[in-house]
């Protein structure tokens, strides 16, 4: 046979492969996510004292801070949205008029559990988050990878706006700063 397989063996191996790639903690979605919390987690840390309470450019009654803390607080509805009634417990919100930047880094780990959880559940179905009754926009498909790509696409543009907000407010932040936004493989630890 010279080391080749039979249709029906190779068939059986990359079935195996592809079950255990779905299965959970070392699946690559999860760690697509895991990655993509961590430059949240960095960026907010970094965000100065003076941005954090500056108002949004065009939109007054908004703050750095308010926005940074929706990235925590809509991970908090879509946990509770997707996961509740599946026995995912949603964390607690943040004030987005008073979270100190370290208090919201400990609320967003926290958050992303919960969305892992959610991407867990989904793996565990066959690669579908399960339908629940508080899910009624229905404009998300529930595929792990479409629930994945929302999450980071929303986590992305929020800090792309904070980076603009920071530049049009004349604070600028330091380039080691915006490059960590890149530094997915080599990124030192969350503070």
């Amino acid at each position: 046979m010279g080391g080749r397989l039979s249709p029906k063996t190779a068939a059986a191996r990359a079935a195996g492969r592809r079950g255990r790639a779905g299965r959970g903690a070392g699946d690559a979605r999860l760690a697509a996510w895991s990655t993509s919390c961590g430059v949240t987690e960095r960026f907010v840390a970094s965000l100065p004292p003076a941005l954090w309470r500056a108002a949004i450019p065009g939109i007054p009654t908004r703050t750095v801070r308010g926005v940074a803390a929706h990235l925590h607080n809509a991970r908090c509805s879509w946990i509770r949205t997707l996961g509740g009634e599946h026995g995912i417990a949603a964390p607690a919100r943040v004030d987005q008029r008073a979270v100190t930047p370290a208090r919201l880094v400990t609320a967003l780990r926290r958050s992303a559990r919960g969305i892992a959880a959610i991407l867990e559940l989904g793996i565990r179905r066959g690669g579908q988050v399960p339908p629940s009754r508080r899910y009624v926009w229905r404009n998300l498909g529930l595929s792990v990878e479409h629930v994945l790509t929302y999450f980071v696409a929303h986590e992305a543009h929020h800090r792309g706006q904070l980076v603009m907000a920071a530049r049009q407010l004349g604070m600028r932040l330091p380039a080691g700063v915006t490059a960590g936004l890149w530094q997915w493989r080599t990124r030192p630890a969350a503070p």
